[in-house]
Order: structure tokens, then C-alpha cells, then sequence
């Protein structure tokens, strides 16, 4: 097995790449206990309309229409119910329950600051302060204000709070609706947005029907729980998001940057750019921000072509090449930038990667900021930098490239069935959750040769052949892997049973390769030149993160400085 390499940075270290605070909420810009006071203040205010909303419903309006009629209203529900229907409002009444709520507002968050396109910090406290507030004021009103459940059959049974306020119409409100907040922030105002937007909020709806069919509220109680949610949102989008709800339309830093330089770059900077666009990830709005970005580097008249399903890329890439293109701009995910780069290998014409994707490999792995506009700004305000590429093909793959992992097995079944509906919701979690449906898949029998080397047989769960070692999350899946050292690793996984998946983990955050020779192990790792992989049985395949079909085989070797990427300056 090659020695390991030296570890040489390939982009920005971490300190260098921390943005600059574009598009601050308050609680960032005016101090953390102004922030709390406010949040204090306007919470106190919301409960104490909330407690005399309760005293006025159940005292002194008591005799006045519309709650006047509200045990009609419940009594009505109830000579509705069918068994459908029945079982309909317990998957509505369920989207409101607090372990729900809870487990929901949870996994988004995490998603928001780990997700690749983000991390978005701000957009995740605003959603839990909502939820979290929502709750608190609940039970202060359960507290203050004594109502009892309407008389009639209860289809639940019956919690220890108060009938008002409805505390699953509050917290799906809370929800559902901050969510729906989250979705039409500028940035992500296109057709598809709004329709999830409209789709979230019409949950807390469906919960607030439910719980009156199930006999738990009465309507008041219901009107009441939404008015919670909502005025728990509005609190904690004025504390955290009212002055710097978007991100700028060209981020602070890079705008900043842009000014300084452009000047003296616009004179220096010929020949024509392209800008090669997944229409699917990269809606009006970004397209205008990153034009922006490239006139103020002097990039004007930039040229943008969208790829197609028949064409993901690759094509429109090689036609800016024959046009005489002095950059190309790759706005997408991981599949894209592979087309393209696929055509780009060896032509010398720079190659600017844009993350819009669900994963972003490469672009995290050289050290890219992660938010689209400002990966451009740190390109063009960086050098001509050369990295690897993988050549890959194989039976029913004719041959292509690679520029972050291809592999086969689990990695592969993973990425088959996730769908895009998934991806859009979820982003890279989805991943994950796909992954567990895929654990009870056979592992398979492979033979691999190395460099000319001895056959190698061995079983396996999944065979990632990489050119990068970094994975979502921040983890680290093989360790010694590099974009520019001229090598490819191999790393070949094959737990059996919980602690052989433990084990695997282990060695994956203890970033140790063993040597070859090794077996036995969950986890080996290798750095070859060329490898032949040859599979028992038919595989599902994938080349960085898009399914290539079922085979038998796959031989990679690398091609080492094949493709010409901008980086920032710190990354050479």
C-alpha cells in the first residue's frame, strides 16, 4: 500500500472561511441581553392577551355569539363521525402532538445548521424560540384561565391542562407556520416554495378540525391555540429575524471583497464566462445575486445555460469550451459539477464550482463557503488551482469521472431510493434515512487489484472508491484522501452486526488506515493508482452521489491534476 500522504490544506482553514455576519438578526447585532429583554417584554405582553382573551370567553362573553353556540358546533362534529373519518382526525390530531412537535422542530434544526447549502443559524433559533414560546405561554394560560372540555364524547383521553387554549392547534401553528416562514425568505420565493409554504400552513388547520371532531376543544379554544401560535412566531421573528430576515443579496463579505478588487480586475479579466445552471436548484433570484457577483469582478455579459434531464451538464460545458469560454461556472450539486467536469478534464479552462446541491462534496472539501453567492465571490477573488479527478467505467458504464467518490453496494442501494421529494425536504438527512432501509441488504463478495497487485478478496457492505475524504455532517469517511495528491483511496466497509458497526465508526473518527493486509477489520483503507473491482453478484453503483445502474465491475485510476478549479488564495 502507498504510504500516507502529507496533509496539506486545499482551501481556507476554517478560521478563514467563517463568514463575516451578512444579514444579522438583532439578538447578533444589538447583544444578546437586548435581545432577551425584548423576547422577555413582548413574550410577557403576548400571555397577558392571551390569559384576558381566556377570562373574557369564559366570563363575561359567555352569552354572546359565537360562544354562545359552541357546544352546537362540538355536538355537530360529533354526529359527523364515521369510522374513515375517525381515523383521519387521529393522523390530525397526531401532527399536533408534542412528541411530534418536538421530534419535527428537532431534525429541522439540526438540518439547518448542519445542512450543506447553510449552515443557517439564526432561521433554526427562530424556529425553536417559536415553538419554545408557544409552549410556555400555553401553560401559563392553563394555569390562569380554568375551562372546561367540551360535553360531549371524547375520542382522547383527556390531559390535565385546561380546554383553553388548544395546545396541539398552538404548537402545529407554531410549527407548521414557522416552517412556512423559513420556506418564503427571500432566496427561496420560487413557485415550489410557495406551494410547500401553502401546503405547511394548512396543517395547523387540519390538527384544529381534528381536535374538534375527536370532541377535545371547543372552537374558541381552537381560534385561540392558532392566535398562540402566531403571535409566538411574530415574537420571535421581531426578535430574531425582523432586521435581517434574508441573507443580503450578495453577501456582506463578498460584496466588500468585490468593491475592493473590481476595479482593478475588470481591465486584467477577457474572454467570455458561462454559467452552466441546474434550473432545479437555482431559482431567479440566485441567478440575478450571482450575476451581480460576477459583474463586480469585472465578468460582464456572463452567459447562462441551463442543463436538461438528457443533459445534466456535461454538454453545455463542452460547448463553452469550443466557444472559446475563459471560465465556466457550475451552478449545482455534486452530479452536475461532475458533468461538467467530465468534459472540463485536461481542456486547462477554469472551472468555478457554485454548491447549490443537496451534498456539496467537492465544494467542501476544497474549502468553498457553502452559501452559493459567496463560493462564487471567494472563486473569482482566488487563483487557478489543479486537483485530481477520478477516470471510472465498467460494465454497462461507459467511461467518464469522477471527482469526488464512486462506489458501490450500501453507499449506492442509499442513493437509489432516496427520492427528490426527500432531498427537497430533508436535504442530506434524507440520505440517512434511506440508509437504514437499505442495512438489511446482502453484503457482497468482491475481488480487487491494486496497481498491478495480488488479487485481494474480501466481503463488504459498501466499497467507496474517493477522491475526497469529507462527508455531510462534517465527518470524515476516509481519512487519508485528497483532491490533489495524485493518489485515489479505496476504503472497504464491512461491519457485521451493531458493535462491527460501532467498530466502524470508531475507526472512522480515529482517521486510522490500516494496512492491507489486514482482514477481519470493519473498516480497510488503500491508495492505489489503478484498481480493478470485480463483484459476485450485480451491484447498484453510484458516481459522486448519482445511481449509474447495476453492475459487475468498475475500474478506476486517477488522473491526477486533470481539472483546473478557482480557489481562494489561501487554498494553494
Amino acid at each position: 500500500m502507498s504510504a500516507t500522504q502529507p496533509e496539506r490544506p486545499v482551501g481556507p482553514t476554517a478560521e478563514s472561511r467563517a463568514p463575516a455576519g451578512p444579514g444579522r438578526s438583532p439578538a447578533l447585532t444589538t447583544g444578546l441581553r437586548t435581545a432577551a429583554l425584548r423576547l422577555g417584554a413582548l413574550t410577557v405582553g403576548q400571555a397577558a392577551l392571551m390569559v384576558g382573551l381566556g377570562l373574557l370567553i369564559t366570563g363575561p362573553a359567555q352569552s354572546i355569539w359565537p360562544v354562545s353556540v359552541e357546544d352546537e358546533v362540538n355536538e355537530g362534529f360529533e354526529r359527523l363521525r364515521t369510522g374513515p373519518l375517525t381515523d383521519v382526525s387521529f393522523a390530525g390530531s397526531e401532527a399536533g402532538n408534542t412528541l411530534t412537535i418536538i421530534a419535527i422542530t428537532v431534525l429541522v434544526c439540526l438540518g439547518l445548521v448542519v445542512i450543506p447549502r447553510l449552515p443557517r443559524w439564526r432561521q433554526a433559533v427562530f424556529l425553536a424560540v417559536g415553538v419554545s414560546l408557544q409552549s410556555l405561554v400555553f401553560l401559563v394560560i392553563t394555569v390562569c384561565v380554568d375551562r372546561d372540555r367540551p360535553d360531549v364524547d371524547r375520542l382522547d383521553a383527556s390531559p390535565p391542562t385546561a380546554s383553553y387554549t388548544s395546545g396541539h392547534t398552538g404548537a402545529a401553528t407554531a410549527l407548521y407556520a414557522g416552517l412556512a416562514v423559513l420556506a418564503l425568505l427571500p432566496g427561496g420565493r420560487s413557485r415550489r416554495h410557495k406551494v410547500l409554504a401553502g401546503l405547511l400552513l394548512l396543517i395547523p388547520l387540519l390538527v384544529g378540525l381534528a381536535r374538534l371532531y375527536r370532541g377535545m376543544h371547543h372552537p374558541t379554544d381552537v381560534l385561540g391555540g392558532m392566535l398562540n401560535g402566531v403571535l409566538s412566531l411574530l415574537v420571535a421573528y421581531r426578535t430574531l429575524l425582523a432586521d435581517g430576515r434574508a441573507p443580503a443579496p450578495v453577501p456582506k463579505n463578498a460584496m466588500e471583497i468585490a468593491q475592493e478588487v473590481a476595479a482593478e480586475r475588470a481591465e486584467q479579466v477577457v474572454g467570455r464566462t458561462v454559467v452552466v445552471v441546474n434550473p432545479t436548484v437555482t431559482d431567479e433570484e440566485q441567478r440575478e445575486t450571482l450575476r451581480l457577483v460576477l459583474e463586480q469582478y469585472g465578468r460582464h455579459g456572463a452567459e447562462f445555460v441551463d442543463t436538461t434531464a438528457d443533459d445534466p451538464g456535461g454538454g453545455q460545458a463542452a460547448a463553452a469550451v469550443r466557444d472559446g469560454a475563459s471560465l465556466v461556472v457550475v451552478c449545482g450539486g455534486d452530479g452536475t459539477i461532475r458533468a461538467a467536469a467530465d468534459r472540463l478534464a485536461g481542456t486547462g479552462v477554469p472551472l468555478a464550482v457554485v454548491p447549490c446541491g443537496t451534498g456539496n462534496l467537492l465544494a467542501r472539501n476544497l474549502g468553498l463557503p457553502v452559501a452559493p453567492a459567496e463560493a462564487l465571490a471567494a472563486a473569482l477573488g482566488g487563483t487557478e488551482h489543479r486537483i485530481d479527478l477520478g477516470r471510472i467505467v465498467g460494465d454497462g458504464l461507459p467511461a467518464t469521472h469522477f471527482t469526488a467518490m464512486s462506489g458501490a453496494g450500501l453507499d449506492a442501494a442509499m442513493l437509489e431510493n432516496t427520492g427528490s421529494a426527500a432531498k427537497s425536504a430533508l436535504g442530506w438527512p434524507a440520505y440517512v434515512v434511506a440508509g437504514l432501509s437499505s442495512l438489511r441488504a446482502p453484503r457482497m463478495s468482491v475481488s480487487i487489484r491494486l496497481d498491478g497487485g495480488p488479487m485481494l478478496r474480501r466481503t463488504a457492505r459498501m466499497v467507496l472508491l474517493a477522491n475526497i475524504g469529507d462527508v455531510q455532517g462534517g465527518a470524515t469517511l476516509v481519512p487519508s484522501a485528497r483532491p490533489d495528491d495524485g493518489l485515489l483511496d479505496l476504503a472497504v466497509f464491512d461491519p457485521h452486526g451493531p458493535g462491527g458497526w460501532l467498530r466502524a465508526v470508531g475507526t472512522v473518527l480515529r482517521g486510522r488506515r490500516k494496512p492491507h493486509e489486514t482482514t477481519g477489520t470493519p473498516v480497510e483503507y488503500f491508495t492505489f493508482r489503478h484498481a480493478e473491482l470485480h463483484f459476485a453478484t450485480r451491484q447498484s453503483r453510484e458516481l459522486d452521489g448519482d445511481p449509474v445502474g447495476a453492475g459487475r465491475r468498475l475500474v478506476a485510476q486517477v488522473r491526477p491534476g486533470a481539472l483546473t478549479v478557482l480557489l481562494p488564495s489561501g487554498g494553494e
